[in-house]
């Protein structure tokens, strides 16, 4: 069933969501969330969707980014953000470990801030481990644009947006940066909107 995704203003979206028990990620309320989370994400679209973007305050997140999405952009895009296809899972209760601190920079998205974007830093690889969906545990190890979807998304269940992390100056709509600068390289956004 498709939720309705908070938008930047809702408390859910700035509380600490909270941990399952095991008894609870492997019981059918969970199950059915979890389904609605994937229709809700893909329904969108996005790649990552939070439990606290449709206002349930726990510490769960689906992520999934088709190759289908990544087919869409030129191939230059795609490599120098390191995306490749990431088939649907769930993390849930994740801890986070910087594995590569290089920090990249990209403009990114949030279903919970419709219509915007900002270039926001992130690690360039990260280590998660969680639990899945039957509340095994599982260690991910990510790389380029799929440690950026776990980063952003881990966040989202911390009470931290993108705009907290963001180049302040880099802020736009939408619209605006698919008209002006969705083929411009960061480096050379930076040079030309100054100190970002």
């Amino acid at each position: 069933m498709l939720q309705e995704i908070c938008q930047a203003g809702e408390l859910v979206l700035r509380r600490q969501a909270r941990e399952l028990t095991p008894e609870e990620i492997i019981s059918a309320p969970v199950k059915e969330l979890i389904a609605s989370m994937f229709e809700t994400m893909r329904a969108a679209p996005g790649v990552g969707l939070a439990a606290p973007q449709i206002g349930i305050p726990m510490q769960i997140a689906v992520i999934e980014d088709p190759q289908e999405f990544i087919d869409k952009l030129p191939a230059e895009h795609a490599a120098a953000r390191l995306r490749t296809g990431v088939a649907p899972h769930v993390v849930i209760n994740p801890r986070i470990t910087i594995e590569d601190p290089e920090m990249v920079e990209f403009f990114e998205g949030c279903l919970s801030l419709s219509g915007f974007t900002a270039i926001v830093p992130r690690a360039l690889a990260v280590r998660v481990d969680c639990l899945n969906e039957r509340a095994e545990p599982t260690v991910i190890h990510a790389r380029g644009w799929y440690a950026r979807i776990l980063q952003h998304e881990i966040d989202d269940l911390h009470g931290t947006l993108y705009i907290d992390r963001m180049l302040s100056r880099s802020f736009m709509g939408r619209e605006n940066f698919e008209r002006l600068w969705k083929d411009v390289p960061v480096a050379e956004f930076r040079k030309l909107v100054g100190d970002v």
